[in-house]
């Protein structure tokens, strides 16, 4: 038996893998099946090769648990090594045996492992690993290594009769959980599941029936349980798949999921390597969705599901998959590395996206109208924080009116254009962020021949500033501001049927009424059939409000308002001014004014219960 030291710089080599290398103690499994893989495919690279000749037979990677011995294997068929590629591989530990691979065959593999250290990861979880291998090579001897957790290792031949490698992991009293069925189930699911080779866990239960009649009674069989799906969708090419391949897909990625409403599948070899597909789900006019659905692969390994920093950040609303074994990572495959490639696939990605949206927005309108619910919010989102998004979406964001039209930024712009442009040349579109509660402002609106948007998601606001920053000819006000009732240009103006007299005693009647702190009373000659007092708010402190609640600024500004007293209106024109009586006039003007308070939801407390009594009493009467 030979005996040794591993090659390392310094004798605390494995306390730093145990503490410092990985982030997570559970990757350990990852790697060491990857390895596995490695081995696998490295065989069959051999043999396509003409250099491996034997029967490759079944190579189906096996985990094995023995809880009484407290081990954990992980057992492949794949080249094996002899005793020279142990001494190589084994105890220089920055010397990665797929890496000296990969040169050699780099044009024809699929090797998942980068760095030496991956097979070190098992000293995190078992205080004792014995390495049992046996080379492919002919009159090879089989080669048993051992090592406890520092640089003295122990090697000799043992008598494996089968190609391949068993690490056999005596795992230590701090990791007994990873002698649990349940616990690497989990890992596996997690990890494992669409590698290239299959691997078996265990044994599951199937149900044969005996014979082919309709009601032949059924034979139970143990069959091996296989774990994973060695040939994911994202793999093969778009061509040789239906619709339901990739809904079945997304039902294997997030079972118990609603169907996604469209995808995109990704198949990239230039500037880098890149596959995968990526699913809209329904955001349901929301962006309070889960995050961290997209799954980063390299070469079918499982590496994260924290993808910010290739996929910008509105994109990560998307599920799905990524695979490229062109994303660098850092030496445990945890986290991604800061690279100028990282960002160049975000951006490639982020025109996919873009451009997949442009194709069903030309090509199917309708069905993209229809989705606009749950994709608008993932749209917007992606205007406001990336410009090269912007600029592309321009084309087919689309804003939604009340009466359920669509239109394109530029299509609506045309449409309000005539009708809606102010003295300063800017078009003023409308909008309402809850149609019902603004419902007769909005009719009153209407009644004025203008166009009301609906921008009732929790990121409008954003959205409609961004487009009033870009395009820079246009501003956003709701139907209830103080804006709407100045649109129509000066030679266009009503002219009021009650002269100046008669206009200052009705602005005096209902000043004496309105005596809240920043109610200010104007007059304006509106339609007869438009409400006889209306209240409306400045649109720029409202917004101001908005911002300030939502970053919790508490409320700086005042609640002011306008009470816009119309001076067309039958109420005010014929029986408010006709009324002799200054107390009953006051009292009309009370009422008037109550009705517009509750319109807006405004009227509340005392007075909203001395204003139901009064209404109540007025009906009796």
């Amino acid at each position: 038996m030979q005996k040794g030291q591993i090659s390392v710089q310094t004798e605390n080599i494995f306390p730093i893998i145990k503490q410092f290398l990985y982030s997570d103690q559970e990757i350990f499994l990852r790697e060491l099946i990857s390895n596995a893989v490695d081995a696998t495919t490295k065989l069959n690279t051999l043999a396509s090769k003409g250099i491996f000749k034997g029967e490759i037979g079944d190579t189906t990677i096996e985990i094995l648990l023995d809880k009484d011995a407290k081990t954990l294997t992980i057992r492949d068929k794949g080249i094996g090594m002899d005793e020279d590629e142990v001494e190589k591989y084994l105890n220089q530990v920055a010397f990665s045996g797929a890496k000296d691979f990969l040169e050699k065959y780099k044009d024809e593999s699929g090797i998942i492992g980068h760095f030496g250290l991956g097979f070190y990861s098992a000293f995190m979880v078992a205080d004792k690993v014995e390495f049992i291998t046996k080379s492919y090579k002919k009159n090879r001897k089989g080669v048993t290594w051992v090592c406890e957790g520092n640089p003295e290792y122990s090697l000799g031949k043992n008598d494996k009769k089968e190609r391949g490698t068993d690490v056999v992991l005596h795992i230590s009293e701090d990791a007994v959980e990873y002698l649990e069925d349940n616990r690497i189930s989990e890992l596996l699911n997690k990890y494992c599941k669409f590698l290239p080779v299959e691997i078996q866990f265990g044994t599951k239960k199937e149900f044969i029936p005996k014979s082919e009649e309709e009601d032949a009674e059924m034979e139970e069989f143990e069959v091996p349980n296989i774990i994973n799906n060695p040939e994911p969708i994202w793999k093969k090419k778009p061509a040789d798949l239906t619709d339901e391949d990739y809904k079945a897909f997304y039902n294997e990625l997030y079972p118990f999921s609603q169907p996604p409403l469209f995808w995109i599948h990704l198949n990239i070899d230039y500037p880098f390597n890149l596959t995968g597909i990526l699913y809209f789900p329904k955001l349901n006019n929301s962006l309070e969705v889960q995050k961290n659905k997209i799954q980063l692969y390299s070469n079918q390994v499982f590496i994260t599901d924290d993808v910010k920093e290739i996929v910008p950040e509105f994109l990560t609303l998307l599920h799905g998959v990524i695979d490229s074994p062109d994303i660098p990572l850092n030496v445990s495959r945890s986290y991604l590395q800061a690279d100028r490639n990282v960002k160049r696939i975000g951006s490639h990605i982020t025109k996919k996206v873009a451009d997949k949206m442009n194709e069903m927005f030309k090509n199917e309108r309708e069905d993209f109208q229809e989705k606009w619910n749950d994709v608008g919010p993932l749209v917007k989102y992606g205007m406001i924080t990336n410009e090269k998004f912007y600029d592309k979406a321009t084309k087919f964001a689309l804003l939604k009116n009340t009466e359920k039209e669509f239109f394109t930024i530029e299509e609506y712009k045309a449409k309000i254009k005539d009708n809606q442009t102010d003295k300063h040349n800017k078009l003023i579109s409308i909008y309402t962020s809850s149609p019902a509660e603004h419902d007769s402002f909005i009719q009153a609106a209407k009644g004025e021949g203008y166009d009301v948007l609906v921008t009732d998601t929790m990121i409008d606001n954003h959205f409609m500033q961004t487009l009033e920053q870009k395009q820079g000819d246009i501003t956003f006000v709701r139907v209830d501001s103080d804006t709407v009732d100045n649109l129509v240009q000066k030679d266009e103006k009503k002219e009021s049927v009650l002269s100046e007299d008669e206009q200052k005693t009705v602005e005096e009647v209902f000043k004496g009424q309105v005596t809240e702190v920043g109610a200010n009373v104007t007059l304006k000659a509106l339609s007869p059939e438009s409400f006889p007092v209306m209240i409306t708010k400045s649109e720029f402190i409202r917004r101001m409000k908005e911002m300030q609640n939502l970053q919790g600024m508490g409320d700086a500004f005042p609640d002011n308002y306008n009470v816009v007293v119309n001076s067309n209106h039958p109420l005010i024109a014929d029986k408010l001014l006709k009324m002799e009586n200054e107390e009953e006039k006051g009292k009309l003007a009370k009422h008037l004014y109550n009705l517009a308070l509750l319109n807006q939801n405004m009227l509340k407390g005392t007075e909203l219960t001395s204003f139901i009594k009064k209404s109540l009493d007025f009906m009796t009467k």
